[in-house]
Order: C-alpha cells, then structure tokens, then sequence
C-alpha cells in the first residue's frame, strides 16, 4: 500500500457554539509532519475522543482537527532506519488527536519515537486493546510492582464497564486475583463475571449524598480507580492496611474530598497512572506484554465494531456513558 493523492478523515470544526464533526477529503500536504507515513487501518473510541468534539471539551488546543487519540495500522513510508513500509504499528497519546491529527483518518504521519511495532496483535486487536487497555495494563503492573499479589486479598476495580475498568478485570482475573467489580449498570452483571469478576457490586460509595467518612472498614487489597471523584475518596477509607491504589479516571470528578489518615494510619499508597506522555520505552516494554503474559483473554466479549461513518453515534453516546467496553473503528473501508 503506499500513500494517496488524497484520502478520507474525520474532521471536528467549531460551527457557532458547536463542533461539528463530518468526512473530509484531504490532499497528502494536510498529513502533520512525522517519520513514518502510516495506513490507517483502525482505530478506537475513547472519552477523550468526545470531549475532542465538545465544546470547551478541555482537551483540542485548535480546531480544525482530526480526532482518534488511538491509531494502528501499516506503515507505508519511513524515514526512521527503525521502520520499514509493511511494518505493523499502533500509536496513541503524546499530541495525536488533541494537538494533531489523529486516527480517525486513512492516513496520518507521527514521530517514530511515539511507534510501538506490532508482533503478536493485529492492527485490530492493538486499536481494540487501545489507550484504555493500556491504561488497564499500566494500572495493573502498578500493582503487581508494589507487591500485590492474588494472596494479598481481593482487588477492586470502579468503573468496571468502561474501556479501562473492563479490561483490568480481564487482566486481573487472569492472573488468579480474586477481582470484585463496581458497577452502577445492573444489565452489565453478568459480562463482568464473564469477564472474571468474582463478586459484582453497585457504583461507590452507594450513598453519593453521604459525607465521606476519612476511614471506613477495610476491605480492598488493591484496587484499580477508573473514577475519580467521590469514588476514589471511598475507596481510599476502605483500603486495607498496605494497600495500593491506581488511579487513571475522573469521570466522577476531578476533585478529592479526603484526608491524610489512610496514608498515614493504613500505609496506603495511591499510584497515578498517566498513558499520554509515558516514554516510550516504558510504552513499548508495556505493549510487549500486552502481546504476551498480560495479553487479555476476553476481548472479543467487550468488542463493539462501527465504521468511521458512524463514530459520531458513538461519541454521543459515550459522553452520557452509555458506552460499555471497547469500541473499534474500522477506518480503511469504513467511510
């Protein structure tokens, strides 16, 4: 395959008050300067992708753009001696789709140094697996590098439906840790313990309207946060003593209502996890191990497929959370 005169992309403008979003033909000079000339073939969508079509969404520094935080697909040109036309690749994070376009075009170019090549995934699975799994894969090697171990108790993962949340129950469960899933969609019971969950709950703390209390009953080993909010303030007082939380969400809000004492009473430690500007070293080391021990085994269960033509379906809907697991785009073809 080698690059077109012209290809097909989704472009967000700011219309009035607005972002519209809709299919553009672009000419081959509109591609952001980048090493590696790159085949779109899928990619994914994520809540960032929604508030990238929102206005004052917070996270497009100037439109237009082409949004898609996640791309995979196939190199068509290099300029770097450490890839090659036919490599597969996947990138996401860094400026792609915020700052510059993203993947939800046939084709886009990107620094080598924000490339992971492909060896076990396909181009699908990897856009399948996307930033949210990554994130899941980050937050769970946390864990494991702070000593967790399924022998320390049960884990806890908050919003166990979402891209981040169902894919560290997948890993989880896989690697023997009895995973407890929090969830305020009572439909969703029963992919969850698909998935490996071995208790399913409702969304915490099961009071929103309640003061939070600066320690409650220990119950969590660990846990994986994916909310934010109120909800990683609960989970923060139920922490067993020595426990490890990561946190990578804020769907439930960016503030933190708590207080020293579980960090001082419990030894509780709290591990941010940040999947935009991680280098790319960690990256690729991280990616590795998604293509092999910490590969999830139940992804084809969270998998939803639209084509580029309908994303912004999707993107409405997973503003008002409507959205459960992963859901892929098919780009080459799809328009």
């Amino acid at each position: 395959m080698t690059v077109a005169e012209t290809y097909s992309a989704l472009v967000a403008r700011e219309s009035g008050d607005g972002v519209v979003l809709a299919a553009e033909e672009r000419n081959e000079s509109d591609l952001p300067a980048g090493e590696l000339t790159i085949a779109v073939h899928y990619s994914s969508v994520n809540f960032k992708d929604a508030l990238a079509v929102s206005p004052r969404g917070g996270v497009v520094r100037e439109y237009p753009i082409v949004p898609g935080i996640d791309l995979a697909g196939e190199v068509v040109a290099s300029e770097h001696p450490g890839f090659v036309a036919g490599d597969l690749v996947l990138a996401h994070g860094y400026e792609i789709g915020v700052s510059r376009d993203g993947g939800f075009a046939e084709f886009t170019r990107v620094p080598a140094d924000w490339a992971v090549k492909l060896t076990a995934l396909s181009p699908r699975e990897a856009a399948t697996i996307g930033t949210a799994g990554f994130t899941a894969a980050l937050s769970v090697a946390a864990l494991l590098d702070n000593g967790v171990t399924p022998e320390s108790g049960p884990v806890l993962v908050t919003g166990a439906t979402g891209g981040v949340g169902s894919v560290s129950v997948d890993l989880l469960a896989g690697l023997g840790f009895e995973v407890v899933a929090s969830t305020g969609k009572s439909d969703a019971h029963s992919l969850l313990r698909e998935l490996g969950a071995a208790r399913v709950i409702g969304r915490l703390p099961e009071d929103p309207d309640a003061k939070p209390r600066p320690l409650g009953r220990s119950e969590w080993a660990a846990a994986v946060d994916c909310v934010g909010g109120a909800t990683l303030a609960y989970v923060l007082s139920t922490m067993r003593y020595d426990g490890v939380v990561a946190a990578s969400g804020l769907t439930g809000g960016p503030g933190l209502n708590t207080t020293v004492l579980p960090f001082i009473l419990r030894g509780v430690r709290l591990v941010g996890i940040d999947s935009v500007q991680l280098g790319i070293e960690r990256r690729r080391e991280v990616w590795a191990r998604l293509q092999t021990d910490l590969r999830p085994k139940h992804l084809q269960l969270v998998t939803n497929e639209v084509a580029a033509r309908d994303v912004s379906d999707v993107l409405a809907t997973i503003k008002k959370g409507g959205v459960t697991g992963r859901t892929v785009v098919q780009i080459q073809g799809g328009f």
